[in-house]
């Protein structure tokens, strides 16, 4: 509504094939009154251009390590779109090395700059870049499990895109809430717990499972070495980022599903839907009741999703 005093959003990774697109949508937003972009090149020219539509939306670019920790001052909501994206034949896991030093450093100068924001993740493997960011702010004693955000709403946004397809249905009007992780058979849909309710007989359903598990790598496979999902994450991280700053200026009942910290399963880390409020998560919505097929769904995961925890986990106790 525009009377809120505006403290800065904050993308890391702005230039890049996700941080270009979402930039866009932020600056398009009423909710975004102060949008601050940083990556390591050609910021200066995303900002100038995102500079000229004419919102609300005051953008400043910040480029090059040097002016990181000035870029984050004040910040209130951080999105990190961050790191490298896949190529054919690379499963999310392939990025680590590389994504995982990257969301370190970044998550090391959120921690110094402007710890109490709201930190929302992108870079993938999303499974092991929260645990990273949730050790490297515990270094510094500025640890809050309820301000730091697994972003896996795309998986949520595919879903409810899939599930209308096949149903005939307007996908605006469906939702589909996405456990667990955000990688491979990580990714559970909730098909039973789906509004409207939806049905499927069980080839279909499984088919359907596996193609919301595998859609990133339909996207990778079709942009054929030029990339992974860019604009899909962008509508996503917008989307996410929305719900957070509607629900810390007030708006009740927001609820996304998000990777956090967790107690809902065996797993420190795990997706269910949240409830958002004025201070980050205000209350987990945990699994729910689950059908047969997502209760094996769940069991299947659970090896792969503690691996991908203790990697992030061990990636911060060795580092230098």
């Amino acid at each position: 509504n525009g009377t809120h005093p505006s403290k800065p959003t904050m993308m890391l990774g702005a230039s890049g094939g996700i941080g270009q697109p979402l930039s866009l949508l932020l600056k398009n937003s009423p909710l975004v009154g102060e949008l601050s972009l940083f990556d390591i090149a050609h910021t200066p020219g995303v900002a100038a251009d995102l500079s000229h539509i004419e919102t609300r939306a005051h953008v400043t670019g910040y480029m090059g390590p040097d002016q990181l920790n000035a870029a984050l001052k004040g910040c209130d909501v951080v999105v990190i779109p961050a790191g490298v994206p896949r190529k054919p034949g690379m499963t999310r896991d392939d990025l680590f090395n590389t994504n995982a030093t990257i969301v370190a450093t970044l998550a090391d100068a959120v921690a110094r700059n402007c710890p109490e924001a709201m930190i929302c993740i992108i870079a993938n493997p999303v499974n092991s870049t929260i645990p990273i960011t949730s050790e490297v702010m515990k270094k510094y004693g500025v640890y809050n499990p309820n301000r730091v955000f697994g972003v896996t709403t795309l998986d949520i946004v595919r879903a409810n895109a899939f599930v209308a397809e096949l149903k005939g249905l307007d996908p605006a009007r469906v939702n589909v809430p996405v456990i667990g992780g955000h990688a491979g058979k990580t990714i559970i849909p909730l098909i039973s717990q789906a509004t409207p309710k939806v049905e499927f007989p069980a080839d279909q359903l499984s088919a359907l499972t596996a193609r919301i598990q595998d859609a990133g790598t339909e996207v990778v496979k079709a942009k054929a070495g030029a990339g992974s999902a860019t604009l899909s994450m962008a509508y996503a991280g917008a989307r996410f980022t929305f719900s957070v700053l509607d629900a810390m200026n007030g708006k009740e009942g927001v609820v996304e599903c998000a990777y956090v910290r967790s107690e809902e399963t065996e797993c420190k880390y795990f997706s269910t839907p949240l409830l958002l409020g004025k201070h980050g998560i205000e209350k987990n919505l945990g699994l729910g009741k689950l059908s047969a097929f997502e209760e094996n769904l769940v069991a299947d995961a659970i090896g792969e999703l503690k691996g991908s925890i203790k990697k992030g986990e061990d990636f911060v106790a060795n580092m230098k």
